[in-house]
């Protein structure tokens, strides 16, 4: 008895569960919404993952349509009174959401709720790098991309992950004992597959470049080698040489030399007293006396 009011009551809402459907970025996407006998309103209500909610409105009794928050580039695919179905003209990234019709008939309500994902495809690029390896990118794909080669290869891809959702793949192709690598990269996406081929040579720009560096190490040690054993040597304190030395001792020659000097001044300084004396004592007695000579 139960399981019989559980189906009359899932036939009378018309419950049909979630669709995934997916579209392709910059193409077209139609969600349609079957169209029930004496249908009196049908309604689109739009909840994308970014922005705000919409919806779209029409009603069988006044014949009139209405839209709620809805960008021009949504809208009814043919008139509503015969084809409820949606349309999302050139899909970006910023339609991806859920989207729900919601049917009113005199037979009951109906709805369908679909979850559109957006597709991007990547841009596919292979490069050789500086030491003569492929590298192949998928850029901006969403969801990522998947990138193999057609030769056995060690790379491990690396996904960097853009603020609008999308993610760019990098895989770079490493093989050992070859040459010249000639090699096929292939990107697998959900929105179309592609592929390249590039022959890389092995370059020689890192053998000189090892080269370089290691001479550059050499000259920068040698010259500071250098600079440093002038600065050890020019620093060195200078030292004049001590006077060699002499024996402390002396002969009596040396003392009457410098004695004589002083005796002779004495001498000198005895004459010029006396004269000053004998003129003193002279002009200092009686008339007719003189200095007794």
């Amino acid at each position: 008895m139960h399981t019989i009011v559980l189906l009359s009551i899932a036939a009378v809402s018309g419950v049909t569960g979630n669709n995934r459907v997916s579209a392709t970025v910059g193409n077209s996407s139609v969600l349609v919404c079957s169209l029930k006998s004496n249908t009196t309103l049908v309604t689109w209500k739009i909840s994308p993952k970014t922005g705000g909610f919409c919806t779209l409105g029409y009603r069988a009794d006044q014949n009139k349509t209405d839209r709620t928050n809805c960008s021009d580039s949504v809208n009814w695919k043919f008139r509503p009174d015969q084809d409820p179905a949606l349309e999302i003209r050139q899909v970006g990234i910023v339609h991806e959401g859920n989207y729900t019709c919601e049917v009113v008939a005199t037979e009951g309500n109906f709805h369908r709720t679909y979850h559109l994902t957006v597709l991007v495809p990547p841009r596919l690029t292979l490069h050789c790098d500086d030491h003569g390896n492929p590298v192949c990118e998928a850029e901006a794909g969403k969801p990522p991309a998947q990138i193999s080669w057609d030769l056995e290869s060690n790379s491990t891809p690396r996904e960097e992950v853009h603020d609008d959702g999308t993610v760019t793949v990098v895989s770079t192709f490493t093989a050992h004992g070859t040459n010249v690598t000639n090699t096929i990269c292939v990107v697998s996406h959900p929105a179309g597959n592609q592929s390249k081929s590039i022959a890389c040579h092995p370059s020689k720009n890192g053998f000189y470049l090892h080269v370089t560096i290691i001479l550059c190490v050499l000259i920068i040690i040698t010259f500071t080698a250098v600079i440093c054993y002038f600065k050890l040597h020019s620093d060195r304190p200078c030292r004049k040489l001590d006077p060699p030395e002499t024996d402390l001792t002396h002969s009596p020659q040396d003392d009457t030399m410098e004695v004589e000097p002083y005796t002779t001044y004495v001498q000198k300084e005895n004459v010029i007293y006396n004269s000053v004396s004998d003129l003193t004592v002279g002009q200092n007695l009686p008339q007719g006396l003189s200095p007794a000579t």
